[in-house]
């Protein structure tokens, strides 16, 4: 049972990683289980949007929690830097979170929602949307589905 369902666990364990601030790359663990054939790509790509989704829902939840402490002098964001974020942020709009799947500002992006309480019934399918069409692309793409003649 457990020997059919590692694949999924490993690529939703580096797709929740690699969401958040740590370096992951659900990518090459996808690569690789596609590659030598384990599991389903269907299910694969799914359990991989379903982790790094849930990773920036963790973000989004160590932004929202540390929204109250955003006046402290430990806190890594300065005055400037975060109303510059969140005017960037305000100026692009709920759409921005599609590209949450970007590496380095895509994390960012994420805390930056929380910290503005953008709502999560927004938030989840905005970024589940970007993150999914990302791993969509990856699996065809090693599938030799795309740009195939």
């Amino acid at each position: 049972m457990i020997s059919e369902l590692w694949p999924y666990l490993a690529v939703f364990s580096s797709g929740f990683l690699a969401a958040t601030l740590f370096p992951a790359s659900s990518e090459a663990v996808l690569i690789g289980l596609l590659a030598s054939g384990q599991g389903s790509a269907v299910a694969l790509v799914a359990a991989a949007t379903l982790g790094n989704t849930l990773g920036a829902v963790f973000n989004w939840g160590c932004g929202r929690g540390l929204a109250h402490y955003r006046d402290r002098s430990w806190f890594p964001a300065k005055g400037a830097q975060l109303a510059r974020a969140e005017r960037w942020f305000k100026r692009f709009g709920l759409p921005s979170l599609l590209f949450a799947w970007l590496p380095v500002v895509g994390d960012a992006l994420t805390v930056i929602a929380g910290l503005l309480h953008v709502r999560l019934v927004w938030f989840v399918p905005l970024v589940g949307l970007g993150k999914g069409a990302r791993y969509v692309a990856v699996a065809a793409a090693t599938l030799g589905l795309w740009g195939a003649s």
